[in-house]
């Protein structure tokens, strides 16, 4: 028997508000599977969507940061909160948005040592303060960031993008979420 993908009660499908049965059933047309999170989630419908409207709006914008940029943000902090599913999942995005199987790893584990630019040294660097010590951030971390051409814009994007991912890693943690295994292999 399998584990549970939550310690919570987790929804019938055909039981959630259109809305939100809709969003569920397009990702699992992308995606090939249903991943955990958005049926852990649907239990609290209202946070559901707010949820997925603030992941949407941070994740999924043009700007500054590529999308393999955001993903490798979202990996290296949740491996720092001890978030197996973000790492294993968004490690499985960055693997495929940065089209190098290695990388997720790599940030995973050790992000300083990683085969990454400068440049994503500094704003992995930056997402790491914020994540572990955020009151510290100061006027000399807007300099480094724009010595390496981010815009006060993109630091927004990345500490927004941490702090989001700081919410996520610690209810991740509290429910017991489950990662999918079909997340382990996608873009090796």
């Amino acid at each position: 028997m399998s584990k549970p993908i939550s310690r919570f009660p987790v929804p019938d499908l055909n039981s959630l508000p259109d809305d939100i049965k809709d969003r569920i059933v397009a990702v699992q047309e992308k995606a090939g599977f249903v991943p955990n999170v958005f049926l852990a989630l649907a239990h609290r419908p209202d946070e559901f969507r707010a949820f997925f409207a603030y992941h949407d709006a941070l994740m999924e914008k043009p700007g500054g940061l590529s999308l393999a940029e955001r993903e490798m943000i979202v990996v290296t902090t949740s491996s720092a909160n001890s978030c197996l599913y973000c790492v294993v999942a968004h490690g499985a995005v960055l693997r495929i948005r940065a089209k190098n199987p290695l990388i997720a790893d790599q940030v995973a584990i050790n992000y300083r040592k990683a085969d990454i630019t400068d440049r994503e040294r500094a704003m992995l660097d930056f997402a790491m303060k914020v994540c572990e010590s955020g009151a510290r951030v100061d006027e000399s971390d807007y300099e480094t960031l724009h010595e390496h051409g981010f815009s006060d814009e993109d630091i927004w994007d990345i500490g927004a993008i941490t702090g989001f991912f700081g919410l996520s890693n610690r209810m991740v943690n509290v429910i017991g979420m489950r990662v999918n295994d079909e997340f382990y292999q996608m873009g090796r």
